[in-house]
C-alpha cells in the first residue's frame, strides 16, 4: 500500500460515485457482508443486503451528493471517514434534499481492498 490515506480517500469518494450512479454492483464490492448502517435519530439499523435492494428496486434514487468536507484517518487495516455534504433524491414517491453527515468504518484486506464495515448518518441543519 503506497499511500493508505489516499486509497481510503479514493474508496469513499467511489462510494459516493456508486450511490449517485444508484450502481449496486460498485457498492456490493465497497460494502462488507458485516455491514450495519445506523440511520439518524430514530437509530434503525440497515445491512448490505438492505442497502443492495433499495438500490436494485430503485426505491432509492439520489440526483445529488455534493461533498463539503472529508476527513479520513487510517490505523494499519482500519480507516474511519468523516463526511459532510448535500445529498438530494427519491425514496419511494418521496423526494428529499438534506445535509448530511455520515462516519464510516473501514476495513482492508488484500484481497479486496477497503470495505465499510459500519457507519452512521444524521441530518445536519443547513
Amino acid at each position: 500500500m503506497s499511500d493508505p490515506t489516499a486509497e481510503l480517500r479514493a474508496a469513499e469518494r467511489r462510494l459516493q460515485a456508486a450511490q449517485l450512479a444508484g450502481d449496486a454492483d460498485a457498492l456490493d464490492q465497497l460494502l462488507d457482508d458485516r455491514l450495519i448502517f445506523t440511520l439518524g435519530v430514530h437509530g434503525r439499523t440497515y445491512t448490505k443486503r438492505d442497502d443492495l435492494e433499495l438500490q436494485r428496486s430503485g426505491a432509492q434514487s439520489l440526483t445529488r451528493v455534493d461533498e463539503e468536507e472529508l476527513r479520513v484517518l487510517v490505523e494499519g487495516a482500519t480507516g474511519v471517514t468523516w463526511f459532510l455534504g448535500t445529498l438530494a433524491g427519491t425514496f419511494g414517491d418521496d423526494s428529499f434534499h438534506a445535509r448530511m453527515r455520515y462516519t464510516r468504518t473501514w476495513i482492508r484486506d488484500d484481497a479486496r481492498g477497503w470495505r465499510v464495515v459500519a457507519a452512521h448518518a444524521s441530518t445536519v441543519p443547513e
